[in-house]
């Protein structure tokens, strides 16, 4: 079982010159120590599962052996680099420096400190390494920006190269949606916090034998929501409200107050040994927050984060004992 990066299909990269109509590929010097490579990881990927099992088998849902750490470590092992071709470009990667971008391509912005804790296992230095390696071939960008006590972070984003890389490697689900740039400067410290709000979540599915398939920020929502109930409001016959219900119920959301709140992220994951994809809509929440708005946050059913010096300034504008639960700290 693992999350975010599994490793590559042998057939999603291949050399440039084969007639598999793939636009990033291996070059073909690299390509026996690559399938080599490739062999590896996927080993250790089953060994790591058949442990997963059978653990879970004997403890019945508790955390299994494996946790992320050591599940990432298979990858932070490979220090080979393997050549890529992607149309004009060639990039030379570790396995490490491909799951950076997996992990900011899906939220955006990443803080560099949390990087290291969740994708490098605290190793700082080997972090910096890759990021110094990204950003030099043009597939990262590291910037500098305050947080809400004017201390200075770093943060790391793609590049426009970094998502074609992406999304034509066809490293991520088809259905994930992948990012780039800063959209908005003064809210990224609070969208590189979704990423460590996350880790958390998916510690809690995973302990219980859940499996993470993507994550869903409120961007890529609010334009499927939007657009649909765009069209809907075109049609003068229906019933405006009745419209919107139908609306919310199609992205698994309600309307609250006559509203359809949305949460900042969505993790989707399945239960083992069920098909149902199963939702966890989380919302992180700081103390300049409305009480009515996060009321109907927490109305929607979302779980709602704070940071530990705000959790007790939240808790004093709940106005009911259903928000007053929804609240737990990040």
């Amino acid at each position: 079982m693992s999350r975010g990066f599994d490793g590559f299909e042998i057939d999603d990269f291949r050399d440039s010159g084969s007639d598999s109509g793939r636009d990033v590929g291996r070059s073909s010097s690299s390509d026996w120590n690559a399938r080599t490579n490739l062999h590896n990881i996927h080993r250790e990927e089953d060994r790591a599962d058949k442990l997963d099992r059978e653990e879970r088998q004997r403890s019945r849902g508790e955390r299994p052996p494996l946790a992320r750490e050591e599940r990432v470590q298979p990858t932070l092992s490979q220090r080979t680099r393997t050549k890529y071709a992607d149309r004009d470009k060639d990039y030379s990667l570790r396995d490490s420096e491909v799951h950076t971008l997996t992990e900011v391509g899906k939220f955006r912005v990443v803080a560099a400190r949390d990087l290291v804790e969740f994708a490098y296992n605290g190793d700082r230095s080997r972090m910096e390494n890759d990021v110094e390696s990204l950003a030099r071939q043009g597939l990262a960008d590291v910037t500098g920006i305050a947080d809400s006590e004017h201390n200075r972070i770093q943060v790391l984003t793609l590049t426009k190269e970094g998502h074609k890389f992406l999304s034509r490697g066809k490293i991520l689900r088809p259905d994930q949606a992948i990012y780039h740039g800063l959209k908005k400067p003064k809210e990224a410290i609070h969208d590189a916090e979704l990423y460590r709000l996350y880790h958390k979540v998916a510690d809690e599915i995973e302990g219980q034998a859940g499996r993470v398939l993507r994550v869903k920020l409120d961007y890529e929502m609010k334009r499927e929501l939007y657009t649909r109930l765009a069209r809907v409001s075109e049609d003068r016959s229906r019933d405006p409200e009745a419209a919107k219900e139908e609306v919310a119920r199609r992205y698994h959301l309600k309307v609250v107050s006559g509203e359809i709140p949305i949460p900042d992220l969505r993790v989707e994951y399945l239960r083992e040994n069920e098909s149902e994809i199963q939702r966890r809509d989380l919302e992180l929440a700081t103390d300049h927050y409305r009480p009515r708005g996060l009321s109907q946050k927490a109305r929607a059913g979302f779980q709602i984060y704070a940071r530990r010096g705000d959790t007790d300034r939240l808790r004093r504008i709940r106005d009911d004992r259903e928000l007053s639960a929804a609240i737990f700290t990040l």
